[in-house]
């Protein structure tokens, strides 16, 4: 477990992060989750309804991909959503202060973070 709360630390660092947590897809627990600013456990669940709504559309459309990431937008904060590439039932979940962040260079630190992580 140290590689998860070291790579949730360190998606941390970026520029206006406010939460950072790995999250299983399936049962919709959190599997590590470091910041404040919100409830995370109650927001990886309610992000894991997010995750399996997109999956069931991509199902109904016939999509044969995968998903990169979420990303929503709101009014004064970025929300990404990035499954692992190694292990697509898990997902990164990120929360950053819009007005204190860079949003590319977020979302490639999460690219980053992403690999990273071991289980």
């Amino acid at each position: 477990m140290s590689n998860i709360q070291e790579s949730l630390e360190k998606l941390l660092t970026v520029d206006g992060a406010m939460v950072a947590a790995l999250v299983d897809s399936s049962s919709g627990m959190m599997l590590g989750g470091k910041g404040a600013g919100l409830d995370i456990e109650l927001a990886c669940a309610g992000n894991t309804e997010v995750v399996r709504a997109k999956l069931k559309t991509m199902k109904s459309l016939n999509l044969n991909d995968h998903i990169e990431d979420i990303l929503i937008t709101l009014g004064k904060q970025y929300h990404i959503i990035r499954p692992l590439e190694s292990k697509p039932d898990i997902f990164l979940y990120f929360v950053l202060d819009k007005s204190k962040s860079n949003l590319a260079l977020a979302r490639r630190s999460l690219l980053d973070v992403s690999g990273e992580i071991k289980f």
